[in-house]
Formats: structure tokens, C-alpha cells, sequence
């Protein structure tokens, strides 16, 4: 698993993907992976959405072009690590079979 880089997030944001696992019934699991947020994160603003303490309207609106970027980020990062991978055991198979 890789580690994300703190970030902030609107509470637009949140509640869009709080939005997709209500609503929409996408698993949390694949909207944080879609959105690029860890499952930890969404599980703690879905604890703060049902006791009323997530924060509403202060920041901008998300975009769906800023969600859809968010994303591509995500698979982006995701294909990344997975390249990472094969090239290592790429390697790795190529130097045993000598």
C-alpha cells in the first residue's frame, strides 16, 4: 500500500463522496479509491456527517472536472506503483534465469 500526502479537502468535496456511497450505493472502498483518499479517511467523514459536525459550504464548489481529475490522479498513481512492480520482478526473473 503507498502512502498519500496530507491533504485538504472542501467539505463539498467530502460530501460528494459521502454523496456517492449513500446515494449511489458505490462501495467505500471504490469511491476512496476512485477519489484518491485513503478508506480511513471517508470512514472519518462519514463519522462526522452522521453526527452533524461535518463542515458545509465554506469552500468552493468541486468541480466534476475536479473530481474526474482527482481520479485520473488516483488510477494514475495506482498504474505507477503497478509498473513499479513488474519492471522489479521483470528484473528479478530475467537475473534467475541466467
Amino acid at each position: 500500500m503507498y502512502k498519500i500526502p496530507r491533504q485538504s479537502y472542501t467539505p463539498e468535496f467530502k460530501q460528494e463522496a459521502i454523496r456517492q456511497i449513500e446515494a449511489e450505493g458505490k462501495s467505500p472502498a471504490q469511491v476512496a479509491r476512485d477519489l484518491g483518499i485513503s478508506e480511513q479517511t471517508l470512514s472519518n467523514w462519514r463519522k462526522a456527517h452522521k453526527a452533524g459536525k461535518l463542515a458545509s459550504g465554506s469552500g468552493k464548489p468541486v468541480t466534476p472536472e475536479q473530481m474526474e481529475l482527482s481520479r485520473l490522479r488516483a488510477e494514475n498513481a495506482r498504474l505507477k506503483m503497478e509498473l513499479e512492480i513488474l519492471e522489479k520482478a521483470t528484473a528479478y526473473f530475467a537475473k534467475k534465469s541466467q
